[in-house]
Order: C-alpha cells, then structure tokens, then sequence
C-alpha cells in the first residue's frame, strides 16, 4: 500500500473509531475498567473501626499514638492490546475481512484509552511475536498504531496463543487491562497460559470470526485453503454429511475455546464480520461494569 493510500486509510479509520470511542463507550468504557492497585496517600490518625493491618509503625512510633496508612485506588490504567496477525485473519467471506474488523475494534478501544488519559500499547503475534509498542499516551500514538494495524506484514503465517501470553506476562510488570483480538482458531490448549495471564492481568477476549468459517454453503465442489499451513483441499460442499461434519468441527473448536477461557475466568465476546462490533462491545462493557 503506498503512502497516500495509507494515510487516506488511516485518516478514515481514525474518523469512524474516534467518534465511537468518545461519543458511545467513553462512559461505559470508564466503569468497566477501572484502575487497579492502591496508591499511598497521606497518614492520619487511627480511628476507632479502622483496619489495624494498616497502622505505619513507624509514624506510631515517632508519634506515640497510632497513625494509619490512607490508600487510594490508582486511577491510570495501562491497557495492551494483543492482536492475532496470522493468516487466518485475511479471510472474508460474509461481511468484511476479518483483518479489517480487527483494525477497527483495536481502533477504537485505542482511542477509547487515550480519552481516558489511560497508556497503550499493542504486541502482534503469529506464531511468534512480531511486534511489541511498547504502552504511551497520545493522538500521535494511536495514529501509529493504526498504521501498524494496516500495514503491518508478519513474517510467519501460524498461531501461538501460549507464547504471546507469557511474553505478556514478561514483558508487561504492572497490572494491565489486556484486550486479547483473534478468531482463536488455533489445535493447542492455552488454558494454563491464560490463567497465568489474566492472574497478573485483567485479560478480556475479542473472538472476531466469519460465518463461512462456521458453516459451509452448498456450493458443490471447491476447494478450501488452510492459510496458516499453506494446505489446500478439494471439499464436495454438496455433501450433507460433509457439511455435518464440518460444522460439528467448528462447534467443538468453539466450545473447547469457550471451556479453557471459562476455567481461566476471562470474559469474552464473540464478533462475526458482518455483525455490529459496537453492539458488541458495549454488551461486554455492561456486563463488567
């Protein structure tokens, strides 16, 4: 994509996105997630009914009569955003691509965090990590990552949920709220992975998908693409068994992906490329607030 194109791009989506964030999920974005951790504030007197675990010795000592510790509850948020940029994202059939679903949830949660005076970040993945910005604060920023969204080209084509959850977990120290956008369609067990993560961190689950990946049409003879192997296969479509089969496949991926994010007590929600995004989330902000 040449430059001019970019920007145009990148200016379109910022447009879109923007008036989202701000005009629709800044409130419910706020409650939903709110800061996490306890800051120090001041010392004051002890006073009958308080917690004597958080009397400050020292201040009692110096005193000669007890002086407890006033936290507050730390307001800045960091918020990461890990963005599944396999091949299996460049895939559209009903709706749009969901590469471009993608871009635009990312988008906005971005410009959602940044009216909130909150940090962001964003580490895609494949099968390995292959980008990692790190979190800041500003317009300028997020323009960035949108261009990165767009434009950003992964060296492998596959899937490793696992390894980009302890790279999470490494990279980023503080508690964040982590923003985790991909069709999940992927053989491995991520659960413990998972359970690590959203132990350090708060971890919400994007699940953007196709319908087509869902359910095949009666079509008669075609021939599918796995795109993260490279692998093409002829598929007879006019086959009720195989269309059986297949959508069977699809239901037990689901409810394997369901389980493990069920065990590892993260909130999830499920988006179709031809499905409003933004009803979507707005249900999972309800839900948390």
């Amino acid at each position: 994509m040449d430059t001019t194109e970019l920007l145009k791009k990148v200016r379109r989506i910022e447009i879109k996105t923007r008036g989202l964030s701000r005009n629709i999920f800044a409130g419910q974005y706020h409650s939903a997630f709110k800061g996490h951790g306890m800051a120090f504030s001041e010392v004051r007197e002890y006073q009958f009914g308080d917690d004597v675990r958080d009397i400050d010795w020292n201040v009692t000592a110096r005193q000669q009569r007890p002086y407890i510790k006033v936290f507050e509850e730390e307001r800045e948020m960091t918020v990461m955003l890990l963005v599944d940029v396999s091949a299996s994202r460049n895939f559209g059939a009903v709706g749009e691509m969901k590469k471009e679903i993608i871009t635009e949830i990312a988008a906005t949660l971005a410009f959602s965090t940044i009216q909130n005076n909150d940090k962001i970040g964003v580490i895609f993945f494949s099968d390995r990590i292959e980008k990692f910005i790190p979190p800041q604060k500003g317009r300028k920023h997020v323009l960035y990552i949108i261009r990165e969204l767009i434009d950003f080209t992964p060296s492998q084509t596959g899937t490793d949920i696992s390894q980009v959850l302890r790279y999470l977990t490494n990279a980023i120290k503080k508690r964040c709220t982590t923003f985790f956008i991909s069709d999940f369609i992927t053989p491995e067990n991520f659960s413990q992975a998972m359970t690590i993560a959203n132990h350090t961190h708060d971890v919400v689950a994007i699940q953007v998908y196709d319908k087509r990946e869902a359910e095949l049409p009666s079509v008669g003879l075609i021939k599918l693409l796995d795109a993260e192997r490279g692998k093409r296969i002829w598929v007879d479509t006019s086959s009720r068994r195989v269309r059986a089969n297949y959508a069977a496949w699809w239901n037990k991926r689901q409810a394997e992906m369901e389980d493990y994010l069920k065990k590892s007590r993260v909130d999830m929600v499920s988006i179709a490329t031809d499905e409003d995004y933004v009803v979507a989330l707005m249900n999972l902000f309800k839900r948390r607030s």
